[in-house]
């Protein structure tokens, strides 16, 4: 599965068609000659030139992530993206993208259900040497998202989008007529007592409607689906889940406030958005 993930993919440098090395040291090829060794955690990095602006999650960060998504807080969310990614690969050459794919964690669910070919993006080096351990059938490679992504025009069924960035021209443009956008986006109240104890970032009204005006121009909305996941935190499941997300790029995970020792425990909910959108171009 990994060389026909590989396949799929195109040169960053010359837009070559890329395959798989042969021989026990691991590297993508481009017809031009371009190569790109795989790191010894089973990762390749395709960024070029001055790499990305944007600020990588850090070790703590991803390590904190593994542990709460390990926990099976978010279990119910990865089921339901791995179904409604089942949904959208019934053809012959199933084909998935994961941008922002972290650890692997999601991308993991979809590809139990359905066995596809696999493209794994993030800019954390931390966070794809896990996911390449945990999906290493899959090509996990550091990539900035708001480039040009370095895959084939209509390559695949599914992209899907986990709080992560979104580039929906390149999404557009790497879908298979007809094919399926999935993307994840907390709701307003989303984890709410969890934020106000550790100084989390709230969700500000009115983001559903902003999504959907930054694809509407590639794409057709499709159904919405609204999931919600009573958590009951002890402190360090509390702290982990500050440290994981965004905030943790201004947190000290051992100074988090509200989940000292000794701190009592803390329910919460989970309020997420599963927005199912349509590449606007259809399948003849």
């Amino acid at each position: 599965m990994l060389s026909d993930a590989i396949a799929a993919l195109r040169c960053p440098v010359c837009q070559g068609i890329c395959h798989l090395g042969e021989g026990p040291h691991r590297a993508i090829l481009c017809s031009a000659g371009h190569v790109f060794d795989a790191a010894k955690q089973g990762y390749f990095n395709l960024l070029t030139g001055k790499g990305t602006v944007f600020e990588a999650d850090s070790a703590d960060m991803v390590a904190a992530r593994q542990r709460f998504l390990d926990g099976g807080h978010y279990a119910e969310l990865a089921g339901t993206i791995a179904s409604l990614a089942a949904e959208a690969m019934k053809g012959p050459d199933p084909a998935v993208l994961d941008a922002g794919t972290g650890t692997g964690h999601y991308l993991h669910a979809v590809l139990h259900k359905t066995p596809a070919k696999a493209v794994g993006l993030d800019i954390s080096k931390f966070a794809l040497r896990r996911a390449a351990r945990l999906n290493p059938q899959a090509a996990n490679l550091v990539w900035d998202i708001w480039r040009p992504l370095p895959l084939a025009d209509h390559s695949m069924d599914v992209v899907l989008v986990v709080f992560a960035p979104r580039n929906p021209p390149e999404f557009a443009r790497v879908l298979r007529p007809g094919g399926t956008l999935l993307v994840v986006t907390p709701r307003p109240g989303h984890l709410a007592e969890a934020a106000e104890r550790t100084g989390m970032l709230s969700i500000q009204e009115g983001k559903e409607a902003k999504l959907a005006e930054t694809l509407s121009e590639h794409f057709l909305p499709g159904r919405t689906i609204s999931l919600d996941i009573p958590l009951a935190l002890d402190p360090g499941q509390l702290a982990d889940l500050a440290f994981m997300g965004p905030a943790g790029h201004h947190l000290d995970s051992h100074k988090t406030p509200g989940t000292a020792d000794g701190t009592e425990s803390l329910d919460t909910t989970a309020k997420f958005q599963i927005g199912i959108f349509r590449s606007r171009e259809t399948r003849p």
